[in-house]
């Protein structure tokens, strides 16, 4: 059987997962359902928001499914009524058996990570902070437990020593889409020969990707150069990591998006801060210290050093904390 014959529905909510939808619809295949998370009020107006998967597919004239339960029998009725070959999963939440149990072909998830590496909520982050050198992404079939399926394809791809999270979640989208689509093909031709999880190694400390939260995201000054750097930009821009500039009687949070490690010995205390007041501020940590190249104070803009210290004059009051 062709792919393009096969019926499609596919499950996704970010912008991650609007890439791939877009490769399969744009590419000609069979989208005859798309199911995505409910609209949800955000934002100071508490406005109705839209998923960005949602967005795309109506601008297509897709039909949209958006339940609040994944075992509702209204939602499990209309999905049944798709007549569904083939399910693909693209940044969704967890799915009940009786869901990714219902195409004839299978339900088969675009993990960002080179499985069993990473299984979780937030691998791209993570591959960053814990200073890997490639990540990937795989496409495995759906079991009950979470990303623990058996794999069907990966693409390996190298992280640059100053790469972002935004940049590498930006690369991967178009990587991911081109592997959806291979796995769509090779499911239909019965071309392809699914990979148990656990015949291929792995390290324990790469084994889970756990949600983000905001205390993953402040910055210990105690540790490395190196790892603050790497903890940088594995949350830049989004959440980011922070901390706290403390003196002259106040205390202020401040985001930092973009960091240069110097490793050089020092007598200088972690969280203190040496600056010209003008072109540099730099944060000592346990071996040296971190230029502060992109900041954001609470409340206020995100900005370049220079000009950040035109508007913040005497830095060396502060203390990083």
């Amino acid at each position: 059987m062709n792919g393009k014959q096969l019926r499609i529905v596919f499950m996704g909510t970010p912008e991650f997962a609007v890439t791939s939808l877009k490769s399969l619809v744009e590419n000609g295949y069979n989208v005859v359902g798309v199911v995505t998370a409910p609209d949800r009020p955000s934002g100071r107006g508490l406005q109705l928001h839209q998923s960005d998967v949602k967005r795309y597919a109506e601008s297509y004239g897709l039909p949209v499914l958006q339940p609040e339960k994944l075992k509702d029998e209204n939602f499990l009725r209309e999905l049944k009524s798709l007549q569904v070959d083939l399910q693909v999963i693209v940044a969704f939440r967890m799915l009940p058996e009786v869901v990714w149990n219902m195409a004839p072909l299978g339900t088969f998830n675009l993990h960002g990570s080179l499985l069993p590496r990473y299984r979780g909520a937030a691998p791209l982050n993570w591959a960053i902070i814990n200073g890997d050198h490639e990540t990937g992404v795989t496409t495995f079939l759906l079991k009950q437990e979470v990303d623990t399926g058996n794999i069907l394809f990966r693409e390996e791809v190298q992280i640059g020593p100053e790469e972002t999270f935004g940049e590498l979640h930006d690369k991967l989208m178009v990587i991911g889409a081109n592997l959806v689509i291979k796995t769509v093909n090779a499911l239909a031709d019965g071309n392809v020969k699914p990979l148990p999880q656990s015949s291929l190694k792995i390290d324990p400390e790469r084994l889970h990707a756990p949600k983000i939260f905001k205390e993953t995201c402040k910055i210990n000054w105690q540790k490395t150069a190196d790892s603050i750097h790497h903890l940088v930009r594995g949350l830049s821009p989004y959440p980011a990591a922070w901390t706290s500039f403390v003196g002259s009687g106040s205390e202020t949070g401040v985001k930092i998006f973009k960091v240069a490690p110097e490793n050089i010995s020092h007598n200088y205390q972690p969280g203190e801060i040496l600056s010209d007041n003008k072109n540099y501020l730099k944060i000592a940590c346990a071996d040296g210290f971190l230029h502060i190249r992109d900041l954001q104070l609470a409340g206020k803009k995100r900005l370049e050093i220079a000009p950040f210290l035109r508007g913040f004059p005497n830095p060396t009051n502060y203390k990083a904390l």
